[in-house]
């Protein structure tokens, strides 16, 4: 009868362990769906081009996506962050690693031009390089990758970058400077219209608050709101917390 009873707890135990075990990984997992959820609202696409490879390719040891585009197109921080690696690689070619508030590490690399350093710290749309063919690269594209906590050689910790970017299929155009929300694409100061009627010093840029609107925002900067639409490439009223305008 003792033996029985002990059977029935110890059974009873390891129950309850795999229940915790299999709660705990569910937790961790809907923390990790929602923090890249949030992530999603804010990060920006880091170069005008085509997708010319997604992740997981090349029997998956492709680690990252692949834009298409011209020479010495301008590469942007897809968030701020600290530039903790900035060298040339044989692989990589230049090549820009940030480190991020997030956590997140981003590599961006076959860049024709670098032009941050080590320990600088970059805001959200600031141009850190040119997109070039440098290193093993077949074509002008920009390479760029996603890791959580760290780089490491055998990217142990790499992630697919649409899952923060927003999906992009191969062959489909993106823009350098646009965020994903949901359905709609909202244009930020990466890309700003030629604004003849104002000059570049004359221009600064504005990081959209909670409970903006592009109707207060041009009454406090004194400018119209079609004029912050056209200087901004706004095809709609929809602007979101951290979006980026560029405003006279």
């Amino acid at each position: 009868m003792c033996d029985y009873i002990k059977r029935l707890l110890i059974a009873v135990i390891m129950a309850l362990c795999v229940s915790l075990l299999f709660l705990g990984g569910k937790h961790s997992e809907a923390a990790g769906i929602k923090e890249h959820k949030e992530m999603n609202d804010h990060w920006i696409w880091p170069a005008d081009g085509v997708i010319s490879d997604t992740y997981g390719t090349r029997h998956g040891q492709h680690k990252g996506i692949d834009i298409a585009g011209k020479l010495d197109t301008p590469v942007l921080a897809v968030d701020d962050g600290v530039v903790v690696k900035s060298y040339y690689s044989n692989t990589y070619g230049n090549v820009v690693f940030m480190k991020h508030p997030s956590n997140f590490v981003t590599v961006y690399a076959h860049l024709n031009k670098r032009t941050v350093s080590v320990g600088q710290t970059i805001k959200q749309g600031d141009v850190i390089g040119n997109m070039g063919r440098t290193g093993q690269a077949t074509g002008i594209h920009l390479h760029f990758e996603t890791h959580q906590l760290e780089w490491r050689y055998d990217k142990k910790y790499a992630m697919d970058p649409e899952k923060l970017l927003g999906k992009a299929d191969v062959g489909e155009s993106v823009q350098g400077g646009i965020a994903s929300a949901g359905d709609n694409v909202l244009v930020v100061s990466s890309h700003p219209q030629t604004d003849e009627g104002t000059s570049e010093s004359n221009k600064e840029k504005y990081i959209v608050k909670q409970g903006d609107t592009l109707f207060s925002i041009a009454l406090q900067q004194n400018v119209s709101v079609d004029r912050i639409k056209a200087i901004n490439n706004l095809t709609s009223d929809l602007i979101k917390p951290n979006q980026i305008l560029t405003v006279p």
